[in-house]
């Protein structure tokens, strides 16, 4: 958007992305980020910045892939809130963020992306922390929404942003353009526009037809 609303070239913009939930920064506790830019020297700047005694910064020339997995792993975020308030357990949590990430990894790929940048910081490293705190706003946010079933009660537990809900219906539209299926992002779309209750989208996901875990195409 920066891009096609400024006019700026893309060896001019760098991203900063990664397992980075702001609470435990304000404390200095140690993280990691990634910057990533078209240019090398540029994303080197960034990390060099950026770079302190408890922030660590790496550097990658994937911004596609690091855009798609910070924009994503919201979506998978919302999905396991969602689990965790239907009183689903670890394995349930398990399959939805194992799965999501396999969602994420396929659309990246299908973009343009590095696959190796969804098991780096960037991709599994934020789905992580996103999915596993109860820091993250999103997965807070679908607790509430798995609980009660209620969108109005989980924008009034949660009052700030949360990404992931008009992220969904934007990620699928991205999808479906290079013809990727992505079931997760799809039954978190649907629950947030409220055409399906989260009972339903977990019924649903559990009857999709299984084949080889990994294609190896």
């Amino acid at each position: 958007m920066i891009r096609e609303i400024l006019g700026t070239p893309d060896d001019q913009l760098s991203i900063i992305t990664g397992p980075n939930l702001a609470r435990e920064i304000v404390m200095r506790q140690p993280a990691g980020a990634v910057a990533a830019s078209t240019s090398q020297t540029l994303a080197d700047m960034t990390a060099q910045i950026f770079s302190n005694s408890y922030f660590r910064v790496y550097t990658s020339t994937d911004v596609i892939g690091c855009e798609l997995a910070a924009a994503a792993k919201n979506v998978i975020a919302l999905a396991v809130g969602m689990a965790i308030g239907m009183g689903y357990g670890e394995n349930t949590q398990s399959l939805v963020i194992t799965r999501g990430l396999n969602e994420v990894t396929r659309l990246g790929i299908a973009r343009g992306a590095m696959p190796l940048t969804f098991v780096g910081l960037a991709g599994v490293g934020d789905l992580l922390a996103t999915c596993g705190s109860p820091l993250s706003r999103n997965r807070s946010f679908g607790e509430v929404l798995g609980k009660s079933g209620s969108m109005a009660k989980a924008q009034a537990h949660v009052s700030s942003t949360v990404e992931g809900v008009a992220t969904s219906s934007a990620i699928i539209e991205l999808a479906h353009l290079v013809g990727i299926e992505v079931p997760i992002m799809e039954a978190v779309a649907a629950v947030v526009s409220n055409t399906i209750s989260p009972e339903e989208a977990m019924i649903q996901l559990m009857k999709i037809n299984t084949g080889a875990e990994i294609d190896h195409q």
